[in-house]
């Protein structure tokens, strides 16, 4: 899921910076794609999954026409939120992988 959610946000990314858009949207583009780099690596996922569910919004608030790519990814984001990066993460190498029993 995290590398679904961070490689489509990296291309969302790419994709919006090459049009040549002006400073304050290319910035914006320039957090997306290192967003998604972190989302990839698995590296301070809570916080990644965070910062998906703002950029996602903010897009399907201010895109018109259709905004369902950006519900999936914010829907992508509350849930890495809430499940954490997996095992096979940065996260889990640094601080452990954590396990919830049921």
């Amino acid at each position: 899921m995290r590398l679904v959610a961070g490689i489509a946000l990296v291309a969302h990314g790419i994709d919006r910076f090459r049009t040549g858009q002006p400073v304050e949207p290319a910035i914006l583009d320039i957090l997306a794609i290192g967003d998604g780099v972190l989302l990839v690596a698995g590296l301070w996922t809570p916080f990644a999954g965070s910062l998906l569910v703002v950029y996602s919004a903010w897009c399907s608030l201010v895109q018109n026409g259709n905004s369902c790519s950006s519900i999936f990814l914010m829907t992508f984001g509350v849930a890495l939120v809430l499940i954490g990066p997996g095992g096979w993460s940065v996260d889990a190498y640094l601080f452990g992988w954590k396990r919830i029993d049921f």
